[in-house]
């Protein structure tokens, strides 16, 4: 079992409310938000083969777009004669709110299966609600792969995906003019910005963030919390690395990710045990720390910080 993806999904999850803020600045057009999309409150995103995902109604502004980008691709790809189904990606979901805890009843349901969600996809190969499963179930790979080879690679003209062997290239990273990735891009997040807009927007995050971070961890509220968070955890016999009120909501989950085998690789045997320990240290880290989070979830959402959650 491979566990590079899992760690994307932990890393979306860690920083998904942070991608709202770094874009909060980007207005949206009423043509485009209304796009002609039905949306429907929470649940997972579901679209027909070539259809168009309907956006929950409680998306942040990031995560609508994802959704109206992947829309657009589809409805490209459908007049150039291929099917597109689309599909977001790890936006924000039930599994991240479980995994970072900030619902603490649904987080205590998810963390007595799969603990923070680190060994359980090579447990639950075929669980889609396990991090790291979900690529296997992925419609447009599938469709791709019963293509004749001259029909893949049209289909990949077509949807202009960039190449992975420019991914240290910046400019290479983006999709082919008159791709309808591109042409989607274009239509919800407008002309991409040059090298200096892009300095300028970064410069401006970063100063947001060092602010944020300045308020949460100076709150003296947090601050004593995040202390018996630390008590209850030694308590527990659990390593204490860090009190710092933006850091510890995530200490134990990085240590055990940490002891991931360093060629990503492993049995579902093997990962049994590894997931059993896992679970028992996820809901002791979900109780120690529950006083702890119902206070700084609120206070978080007020100063998204980029450089970890509670």
């Amino acid at each position: 079992m491979q566990f590079r993806n899992i760690l994307m999904v932990l890393a979306a999850a860690s920083m998904l409310p942070l991608s709202a803020c770094s874009q909060s600045g980007s207005g949206e057009s009423s043509s485009t938000a209304s796009d002609g999309r039905d949306t429907q409150a929470g649940g997972s995103p579901s679209a027909a083969p070539g259809g168009a995902l309907t956006i929950p109604e409680d998306a942040d502004p990031v995560t609508k777009k994802i959704y109206l980008a992947e829309n657009a691709t589809a409805a490209c790809m459908k007049k150039r004669g291929f099917s597109y189904t689309p599909n977001p990606g790890p936006t924000e979901n039930e599994a991240s709110s479980a995994i970072d805890g900030a619902d603490y009843a649904l987080a205590k349901k998810y963390r007595q299966k799969y603990g923070f969600g680190i060994y359980s996809s090579a447990v639950y190969p075929n669980d889609p609600a396990a991090p790291g499963t979900s690529e296997k179930g992925n419609p447009n790979a599938s469709y791709r792969s019963s293509l004749p080879a001259a029909q893949q690679k049209a289909y990949d003209k077509a949807l202009g995906r960039p190449a992975r062997v420019a991914l240290d290239n910046a400019e290479s990273n983006r999709p082919a003019k008159g791709s309808c990735i591109a042409e989607a891009n274009l239509k919800v997040y407008g002309p991409a910005k040059s090298a200096a807009e892009q300095d300028r927007e970064n410069a401006k995050q970063a100063e947001r963030d060092r602010q944020a971070g300045q308020a949460l961890n100076g709150d003296q509220q947090l601050v004593l919390l995040a202390q018996e968070y630390a008590s209850c955890l030694r308590k527990d016999g659990i390593t204490v690395s860090t009190t710092q009120p933006t850091s510890i909501g995530e200490m134990v989950k990085f240590q055990v990710s940490a002891q991931i085998p360093a060629d990503g690789t492993l049995s579902k045997e093997d990962a049994m045990p590894k997931l059993t320990r896992e679970i028992g240290l996820a809901l002791k880290d979900l109780e120690c720390g529950k006083k702890f989070r119902a206070a700084y979830w609120p206070k978080y959402k007020k100063n998204p910080y980029v450089g970890g959650n509670g």
